[in-house]
């Protein structure tokens, strides 16, 4: 059996259970492969303040690729070690064309997440119950997106925006396309978006958490179930699907698990360590 030194994991979809809970099992499992010498991080579309209601139970892992790769960060010590903010002209674009069709943007940055009062509130009608209670707790509230993007350039690194149908996200993602915005575009699950920096995903902040830590690619399993993982699993020399991913991800995985209800990582844990 190879030698993997590096266990990438998403978490919406894969370590978070559908009601976003950490399973009793999956932290069991986990934990104690951190005690044999694998490194573990945590690669997700959250930032750092998105996070913070599982770093307690999840504590024992030490990195972050965060921001769909768009921030590297090291919990320990509290440190972003790689950073990649999206263009000012590109976020107002992007942020104008969501609202325009009636989408709801949130601005992803290293220090937390803004949006507007009334937006957070809308999620509900996207059937994102979950994320609303998140942000509820952890956002900054912002009242005119335009102006305060314009007077904090270069502190936007990812952009996150719903829709209560899941063909307004099309026609968002196609005008944003159309745009020639300077962003990278994909849906991470149904009736959400997002964009970050023009050649930023979670492969190229994985790419510079492991060479930080003297790790090759060849030597990392990564899990994932979304389009923003892709990326990320033709980077790796494991790449694992959870039993609940769509097909692109099925296609480019090594390994199928159990879906993120059944203790899908588990069942990675098992098998390959």
């Amino acid at each position: 059996m190879a030698t993997y030194r590096l266990l990438a994991l998403d978490m919406d979809g894969t370590v978070l259970t559908s009601d976003k809970h950490v399973s009793p099992r999956t932290r069991e499992a986990l934990s104690a492969l951190s005690t044999q010498g694998v490194a573990l991080a945590l690669a997700t579309g959250r930032n750092v303040v998105e996070l913070s209601e599982y770093r307690e139970e999840l504590s024992f892992v030490p990195y972050g690729v965060l921001a769909s790769g768009a921030i590297a960060y090291d919990f320990a010590h509290r440190e972003a070690l790689l950073s990649s903010p999206i263009p000012t002209d590109a976020v107002l674009t992007a942020v104008g064309i969501a609202l325009s069709e009636g989408g709801i943007p949130f601005l992803s940055c290293v220090d937390g997440t803004r949006a507007r009062c009334a937006d957070v509130v809308r999620l509900d009608e996207c059937g994102l119950h979950g994320y609303r209670m998140m942000y509820e707790q952890i956002y900054d509230q912002v009242d005119d997106l335009a102006l305060w993007v314009s007077a904090h350039p270069h502190d936007v690194v990812k952009l996150d925006i719903y829709h209560p149908q899941d063909e307004g996200c099309l026609r968002i993602r196609d005008r944003i396309v159309a745009s020639d915005a300077p962003v990278e575009v994909w849906s991470s699950e149904p009736g959400c978006m997002e964009c970050t920096a023009l050649g930023v995903n979670k492969a190229v902040g994985l790419q510079a958490l492991a060479k930080r830590l003297g790790i090759s690619m060849d030597e990392v399993v990564a899990v994932g179930d979304g389009g923003n993982d892709l990326a990320m699993l033709k980077a790796v020399g494991m790449p694992v699907a959870m039993g609940n991913a769509s097909r692109d991800v099925c296609d480019v995985a090594r390994l199928v698990v159990a879906d993120n209800d059944h203790d899908g990582i588990v069942e990675l844990v098992d098998r390959l360590f």
